[in-house]
């Protein structure tokens, strides 16, 4: 008689809890059975600055552009999005979000690790956490970060692994809008072979055989787990080639748009295709979206386009790759703006409520969540933590969101961290 058990791997036992006998947790393994995993990877499109909810997501009439209809009936969008507004079908807009942190520094440390800021601890990022559940896959880093941050290295640190170590570290990539771009060591020099790398390795560990026999330590090993990755790399030509945008033809190119924004979702379209579990697209650096001043026309003339190209540009080509259910895609920044105009004509910090896209990775697109009051200032319908934001994108990927780990002082922390410090649970209305 055969059994309609599920068959279960020693990987899946591992993956399936954090807490009770050998780390399986019943509770976990019957909502990992419940919800099978589609999604492979995650985009994150980082708006660094955070937009105005009212002028791009959630338009409002307190701003100063009209709302313009989609392609789902009664969604609508700002004008400034009319390459979107043809494509929500393919998103969905979470427009109750709220977090904490009037300032940038506090803002994007919760948004990028779902903790408060505390000078005693450093919490990892979403993306790390991807990296470390879901592990490498075809010799690509597991998380990346494009383009790396050329000033704010304060916020670098942020999106980093913290005390889950360096092998969770982002893989941090040059702007590819750049005409120089090209990723360091990513090649053998022409006059050493591979056959020459592996006597050279083998050489190496005779040498080092008597001296480690000796000299034991954490480090050693810590150092033959990077030089492994980077030979990997090395001698792996398609992870090469992930990183190769000579290999898109021109009109790509063009449809990303040859900028910072474009290219850096272009470049997070082929690592995630190619096997990197998670790529923040950053071409937003310098708190672009931080409009204390000329808010309206730096959203009409600088911000959103590249935002509308770009992303509706990824849409399409994820699509067309047949990658599109199996990526998911995250748009957002570390807080919106204040319903009100300032004496600048700027908008000023509102981490109170927000807007912000998500789609892909099989979930459910051409709708809305929540909802804010008439000027976008407070959540009146289904408020929505970043712990819940992270708790959706981790059962997309198959990853038990109540999971905690332990820190190097011995307290646990929730890697789907809500109000209050309860646990995170997915938007239920994606799925």
């Amino acid at each position: 008689m055969f059994s309609t058990r599920p068959t279960w791997s020693r990987r899946d036992y591992v993956r399936a809890g954090s807490l009770g006998f050998f780390g399986l947790n019943l509770a976990s393994s019957l909502r990992l059975q419940a919800a099978p995993a589609k999604a492979k990877s995650c985009i994150l499109l980082w708006l660094e600055g955070g937009p105005a909810q009212m002028d791009t997501f959630d338009p409002k009439p307190n701003s100063s552009f009209r709302p313009i209809a989609t392609n789902v009936p009664g969604i609508q969008v700002s004008e400034l999005l009319p390459k979107l507004a043809k494509r929500m079908d393919k998103l969905a807009l979470i427009r109750s979000m709220s977090s904490f942190g009037d300032d940038h520094p506090q803002a994007v440390h919760y948004a990028a690790t779902g903790h408060l800021h505390n000078p005693a601890m450093q919490f990892p990022s979403l993306g790390a956490i991807v990296g470390k559940e879901l592990g490498a896959k075809n010799a690509m880093p597991p998380y990346a970060i494009v383009p790396k941050w050329e000033s704010g290295r304060q916020y670098e640190d942020y999106f980093r692994s913290a005390f889950l170590g360096a092998d969770y570290d982002p893989m941090l990539v040059p702007d590819p809008a750049k005409g120089n771009f090209e990723v360091a060591d990513m090649s053998l020099p022409k006059s050493v072979t591979p056959a020459a790398i592996d006597s050279r390795q083998a050489f190496r560990r005779i040498v080092e055989k008597e001296y480690r026999a000796r000299v034991e330590s954490a480090e050693h090993a810590k150092l033959d787990a990077f030089q492994t990755k980077a030979l990997e790399m090395l001698l792996t030509p398609s992870v090469r080639d992930a990183f190769d945008l000579s290999k898109e033809d021109a009109k790509t190119r063009d449809n990303y748009g040859r900028d910072s924004v474009g290219q850096s979702l272009l470049l997070a379209r082929r690592l995630v295709e190619a096997g990197t579990r998670f790529v923040t697209a950053a071409g937003y650096h310098g708190s672009s979206w931080d409009t204390h001043s000329d808010n309206d026309r730096l959203h009409r003339d600088r911000l959103t386009p590249p935002l509308d190209r770009g992303l509706s540009a990824l849409i399409d080509d994820l699509a067309a790759r047949g990658l599109y259910q199996e990526t998911m895609i995250v748009v957002m920044g570390e807080f919106g703006r204040t319903p009100h105009i300032n004496a600048a004509l700027g908008r000023d910090h509102w981490p109170k409520c927000w807007s912000l896209a998500i789609g892909g990775g099989g979930l459910k697109t051409g709708l809305t969540v929540g909802k804010s009051d008439e000027r976008a200032a407070n959540v009146v319908e289904r408020k929505t933590s970043i712990g819940d934001l992270f708790a959706t994108v981790y059962k997309a990927m198959g990853i038990d969101w109540h999971r905690e780990y332990m820190t190097p002082i011995g307290r646990p922390i929730k890697i789907a961290n809500s109000f209050e410090d309860t646990t995170g649970e997915p938007v239920g209305e994606l799925f």
